[in-house]
């Protein structure tokens, strides 16, 4: 069995076939990006958290990879992608020769990355789990001419700027995100993204942090 890195998965002509019709397809149903810039933004986050806490440098690449492939299930459909993406990568990296173990670990990380009906089981799904619900940005709203109509992409197109901040001395991981209350107030955030801040405090706990959530300069969790 071979270690296979993000940069191979990255190069894959069939991941890269698989993200970009996933896209093509929720940009017809009228969703967010989630294309090749999500999975390189939820890749390198899904990396830098499992870096930051400590974790052995193999981890910190299955997180990557873990990210880059989440959302990889979007080209079945909407409903359960999380579940078709683990199937999906399966096939993707036994077919690379990637060991059992490590194929597992990253099914059961994206698996579970959705707060509909997933679970931080393991350091990976944790760390994509705080990752993937910290892209939110403007750059995802793919017309910026709907927000009045859509609340995910006014609340999105309303994020100016977020990051995502790891103290592994401090034990905590911070959100932060400013938001043009112009175009959306900060109730609206909490309306469509209450649950997963759930999700997100309790990925935090299980890597040993708490989470915050600071938007506008103020910390609200």
């Amino acid at each position: 069995m071979s270690e296979i890195t993000l940069d191979s998965i990255r190069r894959n002509e069939l991941v890269r076939v698989y993200i970009k019709k996933a896209d093509e397809h929720l940009e017809v149903i009228g969703y967010t990006e989630h294309g090749f810039r999500h999975a390189n933004i939820v890749s390198k986050l899904s990396c830098d958290i499992i870096h930051k806490l400590g974790y052995p440098e193999r981890m910190t690449e299955l997180a990557a990879i873990a990210g880059f492939l989440h959302d990889i299930g979007n080209v079945v459909g909407r409903n359960n992608h999380g579940t078709a993406a683990a199937i999906i990568a399966m096939g993707v990296l036994e077919k690379l020769g990637m060991g059992p173990e490590e194929v597992v670990t990253i099914m059961s990380a994206i698996g579970n990355h959705e707060e509909e009906q997933g679970d931080p089981t393991n350091i990976i799904s944790s760390a994509l789990i705080i990752a993937d619900k910290a892209d939110v940005h403007r750059s995802r709203v793919r017309n910026p001419n709907m927000i009045s109509f859509d609340i995910h992409d006014r609340v999105n197109y309303a994020a100016t700027e977020s990051s995502l901040k790891v103290d592994a001395e401090l034990k905590s991981i911070v959100l932060d995100i400013t938001i043009d209350t112009n175009i959306s107030q900060v109730m609206e955030y909490f309306e469509i993204f209450l649950s997963r801040m759930v999700m997100c405090r309790k990925a935090a706990a299980f890597l040993g942090c708490n989470f915050h959530l600071v938007i506008n300069g103020v910390m609200l969790s």
